[in-house]
């Protein structure tokens, strides 16, 4: 397998997560999600789709840059690649928490959980390779800042 097909592979994999969780939002943002109380900073809705394409990328990247380290570090590649896989499904998971069930304390206890994974995927991937980390670096600020507007949007709205 050529490098370039391992790192195109996962982006598309990455996209295709992206695309899973929002065929389950899209209903919600249009319906649920208005109804909401939301906090000053909550960003226009035009902006997540964007934002998400390109950290999906991003984020493909990465993970295509660590896979194709595996024939020099065969344990620490598999390692970051597990966590990479455990938090690309707890970001899947959270669109079905939060806008699927509409539930944002299950989508806070998610997302709470995808930002210790994508920590720890970091911490692996720093074995592996410095640019795949650096990668991961938007991705961990977005979930940050998703987080914090996670929690206010539960905040105001229980």
């Amino acid at each position: 397998m050529t490098k370039a097909f391992r790192i195109i592979g996962m982006v598309l994999l990455c996209l295709a997560i992206g695309y899973l969780g929002s065929k389950i939002t899209v209903e919600s943002v249009q319906t649920w999600y208005p109804t909401l109380e939301k906090p000053s900073f909550n960003p226009p809705n035009w902006l997540f789709a964007p934002v998400w394409t390109t950290l999906y990328i991003i984020m493909g990247i990465a993970a295509g840059i660590v896979w194709n380290k595996i024939a020099i570090d065969e344990k620490s590649v598999k390692r970051g690649m597990t966590f990479f896989f455990a938090q690309l499904g707890l970001n899947l998971l959270w669109s079905y928490l939060f806008f699927g069930l509409k539930n944002p304390l299950l989508g806070l206890f998610d997302i709470i959980l995808l930002w210790l994974f994508i920590y720890e995927t970091m911490a692996q991937f720093n074995k592996v390779s410095k640019t795949a980390t650096y990668l991961f670096i938007p991705y961990m600020l977005w979930v940050s800042f998703a987080t914090i507007l996670n929690a206010s949007i539960w905040w105001l709205n229980r």
